[in-house]
C-alpha cells in the first residue's frame, strides 16, 4: 500500500501542476496523465486551439522531461522524424539524432504526413527505437508519443491505418472549452502573466509510476470481464453481443484488452485501491477501445458512433451471465 500511496500522491501533484497551465480539460489532463503511467501513447483528437500542445509541453516541463515537437507535413520524410546520417569534417558518417529522440514528443497533426514518414513513427512507438542506415538507436526512457489530429479536415490528409492506430494506447476527444473556461483562456492568453508549470517530478519517478502499475494484481474475475469487453466488440464468435452484431464490422485487437486492463490498474490506484475492479476497466473502455473498433455502414446511418456503441457494449456485458474464463 505504500507504493500505491506514493503512485496517487505524485499522479495528483503532476496533474495540479500541469491544470496551473492548462484551463479546464479535467479528464484530458487526467487521461493523458494515465497513459503516461501506463508506458502508453496518446492519440488527441480536436479542433484547433484547444489546447493540446499546451498540454502535452506543461506535461514535458512538470516531469523535467526532454520535449520534442514535430509538425508533420505532406513533403516530410522520415528522416526529418529520425534523423540521418551525415558526413564529418573527418570524413566519416556520423548520425545526427532527430526530434524523435526526446522523452515526450508531440506529433503535431499526425494525419498530414504520408504512410512512409507514420511508418518511421511507428517503428519508434512499437521498438522504442530507430533504424537509420541498417544500424539499431535505442529512445530513451520513459518514452511517450502524444500525437494529435484535426478531425474535421480531410483535404491533404493521410488517414492513420489500422495497424498504427492500434499502437496508440489511448485515444482522447479533446472538448471545445465552456464559457467560463473560454473566458479564462482569453484573459490568461491576453494578459502580461502567464504561469508555466515547475518541475515536481523526475523522470525516475514516472518508471517508478509504471513498475507499481505492472505490479497491481487482478483477480480472475476482473480479468474475464475485460476479456469480455473486448470480445464482445465482435460481430461474430462466442461471447459477441446483439449490438456488435448489427453495427460491428471488426472488434478491437488483442492490444485492446491489454490497454483496458493497464488503464484499470493506474484509476485502482488513483481510487486507492491495490487491486482492480470492474468500474475501472468501465471507465478506461472508451479511450482504449473507440479506435479499434471498426462500425459498418449500419452504424452510420444509424448515427451510432463508436462511443454509442461501446456503451451498449459495456451494458450488454454487465447484465450478461458469463462463465469465467480459464486461464
Amino acid at each position: 500500500m505504500e507504493n500505491a500511496t506514493w503512485f496517487c500522491s505524485t499522479f495528483n501533484t503532476i496533474r495540479s501542476e500541469v491544470q496551473k497551465a492548462v484551463v479546464g480539460q479535467h479528464e484530458i489532463v487526467e487521461a493523458a496523465l494515465v497513459g503516461l503511467a501506463a508506458n502508453g501513447h496518446v492519440l488527441l483528437e480536436g479542433m484547433p486551439g484547444l489546447g493540446k500542445t499546451l498540454l502535452v509541453r506543461s506535461l514535458s516541463q512538470a516531469l523535467s522531461l526532454d520535449f520534442s515537437r514535430i509538425q508533420f507535413t505532406p513533403d516530410m520524410m522520415p528522416a526529418d522524424v529520425t534523423g540521418t546520417n551525415v558526413l564529418s569534417e573527418g570524413r566519416t558518417f556520423e548520425f545526427r539524432r532527430g526530434p524523435i529522440f526526446a522523452h515526450i514528443v508531440l506529433a503535431d497533426e499526425i494525419n498530414r504526413a504520408t504512410p512512409k514518414t507514420q511508418s518511421a513513427m511507428l517503428e519508434a512507438m512499437q521498438e522504442r527505437s530507430v533504424t537509420v542506415g541498417g544500424k539499431r538507436h535505442e529512445l530513451a526512457e520513459p518514452f511517450l508519443v502524444m500525437a494529435t489530429q484535426n478531425p474535421v479536415e480531410q483535404e491533404g490528409t493521410y488517414p492513420l491505418p489500422e495497424a498504427q492506430l492500434d499502437r496508440f494506447f489511448f485515444k482522447l476527444i479533446v472538448p471545445f472549452p465552456t464559457k467560463a473556461e473560454l473566458a479564462e483562456v482569453v484573459l490568461r492568453t491576453t494578459g502580461v502573466e502567464f504561469q508555466e508549470p515547475s518541475p515536481v517530478a523526475t523522470p525516475e519517478d514516472v518508471v517508478r509510476m509504471r513498475r507499481i502499475v505492472r505490479e497491481v494484481p487482478v483477480s480472475k474475475e476482473v480479468l474475464d470481464y475485460a476479456l469480455s469487453l473486448v470480445i464482445a466488440t465482435h460481430p461474430e464468435g462466442e461471447g459477441s453481443t446483439a449490438v456488435a452484431k448489427k453495427y460491428s464490422r471488426y472488434g478491437s485487437s488483442p492490444r485492446g484488452a491489454q490497454s483496458i486492463l493497464t488503464a484499470g490498474k493506474v484509476h485502482a490506484l488513483l481510487a486507492g485501491r491495490f487491486n482492480v475492479a470492474k468500474e475501472d476497466l468501465q471507465k478506461a473502455a472508451k479511450a482504449t477501445l473507440r479506435h479499434r473498433v471498426i462500425l459498418n455502414f449500419e452504424a452510420e446511418a444509424d448515427g451510432v458512433t463508436p462511443d454509442i456503441f461501446l456503451d451498449q457494449v459495456i451494458e450488454a456485458v454487465s447484465k450478461a451471465d458469463r462463465d469465467p474464463i480459464r486461464v
